[in-house]
């Protein structure tokens, strides 16, 4: 494994670009390559077991790539996978979570709202963060189920998606939270639609930047950090129809690097 080596990230869709956004603009020289696991989005819907499963069959991909670090950019994924892919896998491996703690810092008056999947929500490392950071915080936790599927099809302000955040946002809004968390990575893409449906002063928070921290901590702490001075890359994959994702990534994105090419036989059948 070699400084040079590019960073690998993935999620069930294009959400995780969000955080991959932020890994560019904090380390423009390293190389990216991104998979999106199309086929099998929502990952919300699908049982822990075959998150694992897809997740490991990703990783694999990524470390055959040369991944010198994976990024699993997906709270979903990192709920029901994580700590299986750091026993499986022989190279660092940072995950996502709701950013509960960082609520629990800028909320006033201690009442928080957190939107996410239900997996996400279900999950044994979500309850321990909430147990650990939350204590003194109510909070109202909304599964948001359609949210997914609104940005994988690149509908990131339509009427549908906005009526959608309208019933997610209400029971947050009738509590009167001062803090709204976005604890999947597709919903920072909706952020300007959150902003406007909350009350003023209202903070919208997700995990972009902290993770992207943690990556560039990581990258360090093993002496992996890209040489100063060159431009890093970006390579996209798809498990789906390229031609399907390939103007939804252009959007969210700002284009494809180097290409969106389909995840070869097996990856991109789950075998």
């Amino acid at each position: 494994m070699t400084a040079d080596a590019p960073i690998g990230l993935f999620d069930s869709g294009v959400g995780g670009l969000s955080i991959m956004k932020e890994v560019r603009r904090l380390l423009p020289g390293e190389d990216l390559i991104y998979v999106a696991d199309s086929q099998y989005c929502p990952y919300g819907e699908k049982r822990p077991a075959e998150i694992r499963e897809r997740s490991a069959v990703i990783t694999l991909f990524l470390q055959e790539q040369g991944a010198k670090v994976v990024v699993v950019a997906c709270n979903t994924a990192s709920v029901a996978a994580l700590e299986y892919l750091r026993a499986e896998f022989p190279l660092p491996i940072v995950g996502v979570e709701p950013a509960v703690k960082q609520a629990a810092l800028h909320s006033k008056n201690k009442k928080v709202g957190i939107l996410a999947t239900g997996v996400t929500l279900a999950g044994e490392r979500y309850a321990s963060l909430v147990e650990r950071f939350g204590g003194d915080l109510t909070v109202i936790n909304q599964p948001c189920p359609g949210l997914v599927e609104k940005v994988e099809a690149g509908e990131i302000d339509s009427p549908a998606t906005k009526a959608l955040l309208v019933q997610y946002l209400q029971p947050m809004q009738a509590a009167g939270v001062d803090v709204v968390v976005l604890g999947c990575t597709h919903y920072p893409f909706l952020k300007p639609l959150v902003r406007q449906l909350v009350a003023s002063g209202v903070q919208v928070i997700d995990t972009g930047e902290p993770v992207a921290r943690q990556v560039c901590r990581v990258l360090t702490e093993n002496n992996l950090l890209a040489p100063a001075g060159r431009k890093g890359r970006e390579w996209f994959y798809t498990s789906g129809d390229p031609a399907s994702v390939r103007p939804v990534l252009e959007k969210l994105w700002g284009g494809t690097g180097e290409g969106l090419a389909r995840l070869p036989a097996p990856f991109s059948r789950g075998e």
